[in-house]
């Protein structure tokens, strides 16, 4: 690095702080972060410690924080309207984060069901499912909330309107794409639906909570078609003509949901049940 005395040219002080010499002209501009010296020569130099200034304004800078604030922050030196600049931007970074953090689900969840509905129409199957994590709405509560003559798309905003009023009391986060819960009525038939579910990305103590279970599961797509009354009975006979022995509740769910899910021929939704360990398929 150039140095005269102990001091730094811009080109130098502005590689120091990984910046550019444009950012410092902008900044001295503004009167937000001056050169501490001028020398014979009449050029500006910086001081090393002055790295720590422009660190402040890096940081408050990326939490969004307007230029005019943080230069009457650094003018100011009051330690408590800099700790109270501090807090805020610490709320806004958190709110950020869970932001990011629920997109990633959201899409995450969303590549995970489009490579499983990639498979072929109403070929059982079985594969190891990791635990999920459901928001259930029991189906006596929700006809509570419609009116006897509601059609499918009113019946649908209902349980939209439930999914996103209980997600902002519990502030759980969910990609909204809907499945059922029917739990069995004898071996390997499922019952009339008991909750209509989303999923939520982690484990929250509230009262809708519902997981699914890690496990082997049988499980096959219905492609193309909303009614999978079809992929119910073609899972119910396979099941049967192998002599599975299965256990807990049937899960259908929406594969393709709010990407493809508008058009019928790209509809794909799958059904599954879980193996019991003494079940002799592979």
């Amino acid at each position: 690095m150039e140095r005269e005395k102990s001091w730094l040219t811009s080109g130098a002080f502005a590689e120091l702080c990984g910046t550019t010499k444009e950012t410092l002209r902008h900044y001295k501009d503004m009167g937000l972060l001056l050169p501490a010296h001028r020398g014979d020569n009449n050029y500006s130099y910086y001081d090393v410690e002055q790295f720590y200034d422009f660190y402040a304004i890096s940081i408050f800078r990326q939490t969004g924080t307007p230029l005019e604030e943080i230069g009457r922050c650094l003018e100011r030196q009051s330690v408590s309207e800099t700790a109270a600049l501090l807090r805020e931007q610490r709320f806004r970074l958190e709110a950020e984060r869970r932001k990011l953090e629920h997109m990633d689900f959201v899409l995450s969840s969303a590549l995970h069901n489009l490579k499983l509905q990639s498979g072929s129409d109403l070929i059982p199957r079985t594969a190891w499912f990791e635990q999920e994590h459901l928001l259930a709405l029991p189906v006596e509560e929700l006809e509570e909330l419609m009116v006897p003559t509601a059609s499918e798309d009113e019946m649908l905003i209902v349980v939209l309107e439930r999914c996103q009023a209980l997600s902002s009391q519990y502030k759980i986060q969910t990609d909204f794409m809907l499945g059922a819960i029917h739990p069995p009525v004898s071996r390997g038939t499922p019952g009339e639906i008991s909750h209509l579910y989303t999923r939520v990305k982690e484990k929250a103590d509230f009262p809708y909570y519902k997981e699914k279970p890690a496990g082997r599961y049988l499980y096959l797509c219905c492609r193309g078609r909303w009614d999978i009354s079809a992929g119910y009975a073609t899972l119910w006979h396979y099941i049967r003509e192998q002599g599975l022995e299965t256990t807990g509740d049937f899960y259908a769910c929406d594969l393709a949901g709010f990407i493809l899910n508008s058009v019928e021929k790209n509809a794909a939704s799958m059904i599954s049940v879980r193996l019991q360990e003494s079940s002799g398929l592979e």
